[in-house]
């Protein structure tokens, strides 16, 4: 058996590994978490969303020593970048194909839901986050060794972490990013095209990264809010054009919803579960990925990042989704998997609703989406390469394989790598999941804490002391 041979075979397991994980396990791991959770904070993520907006507009100045401090709105903007992707255009554009209009609504359900699991995790990692060289550090790896002392357990999460979002995700959003242009370059695929943008991406992607977390912090917190709110606008414009279609179009999203055929007919397929499956993997609410954002923020109390990270789900989904699922539904193109989904659907769909000119918006958008997410995944894998080994050398020789990821996935549609990056996203997520259930506790009394602060009129500001823990970084008095 040839080695091409045995890549396909390989390939044709991890498939029908994730057909198996994503469509069963994860789903059912990932909404029963986020339920439990809901009811056990009360509804946290809509009973204290206006703290959450507070806090995000919050500054942070400089540290003591002088070093710049990753505020809550920038943290916030990183986990944003990573959340919104291509997935955010051509995945809608997908699930809608594949399990139709009504799919949205449990995309919707998924975000709500989702934004206790988002609570908890983001809550613990601002507790058990550490602090280097004046910049914090968390996330899941570190939970598992400071709270559960399993360091092996963050190990594992980290190396999990690292495969899929640093080379499987990246390697991914730069080819879409390539392949975007095939719409304007004739013979694209063969020409060296897809080679300048692998290095023109490599190359703007080396210039954020060594400029440390505060740069990545200062892009992301420019870049992000100027992409959401011109794609938002465009589904708002959309939206105000098609004003008498939206009462149809709402009524049929919720038609098909709890349409019997949709949702019993073909599990894989149904609306239900692409629905959940979409909303879960765009927003990513209890998978892990986020809290390595949330750490890094300099916070006053580990809830108002929780809170903060809650809003990151609802823009992601409730907003951005949101917007390509309008404008793929009022356009009057039919979306069917397989023959048209994906980024052709949305460039179709786009050009019904306001002509040609919206092609070359997309394009625009699929740009600024999927740079985003190079630099937010990039963070993400950084901070647990720190986790595992803290090495000055071993952190550039794993920037340069970053960059090499990022110019090789321009050029090539490499399905193992994302494949494997798939199988990877879903086994760190099962990891995440049981441990943050375990430690669900602990962050609902730094809830408790919160709420009690409040009710006194104080600001609330965190001592380890007052939810019985010792030896975290807030031991240090603020």
């Amino acid at each position: 058996m040839s080695v091409k041979e045995i890549l396909k075979k390989f390939n044709d397991v991890l498939g029908s590994i994730n057909d198996v994980m994503y469509t069963y396990i994860l789903i059912i791991l990932l909404v029963g978490v986020g339920i439990y959770f809901t009811v056990r904070t009360k509804g946290v993520q809509f009973r204290l969303l206006k703290d959450g907006i507070k806090s995000m507009l919050e500054k942070s100045g400089g540290g003591k020593d002088g070093t710049k401090k990753v505020s809550s709105f920038q943290a916030l903007m990183i986990s944003t970048a990573s959340r919104v992707g291509t997935g955010n255009i051509a995945g809608i554009a997908t699930a809608i194909a594949a399990g139709g209009p009504g799919a949205v609504f449990w995309m919707w359900v998924t975000a709500l839901i989702g934004g206790a699991s988002a609570f908890i995790e983001s809550t613990l990692a601002q507790l058990y986050k550490t602090k280097k060289d004046g910049q914090f550090r968390g996330g899941p790896s570190y939970y598992m060794e400071k709270a559960l002392g399993k360091r092996w357990l963050g190990v594992l999460f980290s190396v999990l972490l690292i495969i899929c979002f640093a080379y499987g995700f990246n390697g991914l959003q730069s080819y879409n990013m390539s392949s975007a242009l095939e719409y304007y370059i004739e013979n694209y695929g063969n020409s060296i095209w897809p080679m300048v943008v692998g290095l023109v991406l490599a190359a703007a992607t080396a210039f954020v990264i060594w400029g440390g977390v505060h740069r990545i912090g200062f892009i992301s917190s420019v870049v992000v809010p100027v992409m959401a709110l011109a794609y938002i606008l465009m589904g708002f414009v959309t939206m105000i054009l098609h004003v008498t279609e939206l009462p149809a179009m709402f009524a049929m999203i919720l038609k098909e919803a709890f349409n019997v055929k949709a949702i019993m007919g073909g599990l894989a397929g149904s609306a239900v579960v692409v629905g959940i499956k979409r909303g879960l993997f765009s927003n990513e609410a209890g998978m892990g990925s986020a809290p390595n954002a949330s750490a890094s923020a300099d916070v006053d109390h580990p809830v108002k990042q929780g809170l903060v990270q809650v809003i990151s789900v609802f823009i992601d989904t409730i907003l951005i989704c949101s917007s390509t699922a309008i404008m793929l539904l009022v356009s009057g193109v039919e979306g069917q998997s397989g023959v048209l989904d994906g980024i052709p659907f949305v460039q179709k769909a786009i050009s019904a609703n306001v002509g040609n000119w919206g092609i070359h918006f997309i394009t625009f958008s699929i740009f600024a989406f999927a740079f985003s997410s190079l630099i937010g995944n990039y963070y993400y894998a950084e901070s647990n390469i720190v986790f595992i080994k803290d090495n000055k050398v071993l952190m550039q020789v794993f920037r340069v394989t970053c960059i090499v990821a990022i110019f090789l996935g321009a050029q090539a549609d490499f399905s193992l790598v994302w494949n494997l990056a798939d199988v990877t996203m879903g086994l760190m997520a099962i990891v995440n999941i049981v441990v943050i259930f375990l430690l669900g506790n602990v962050a609902i009394k730094v809830l408790k804490d919160y709420e009690t602060q409040k009710k006194q009129g104080k600001n609330p500001v965190f001592h380890e002391k007052n939810v019985g823990l010792t030896g975290t970084v807030w031991t240090e008095e603020k």
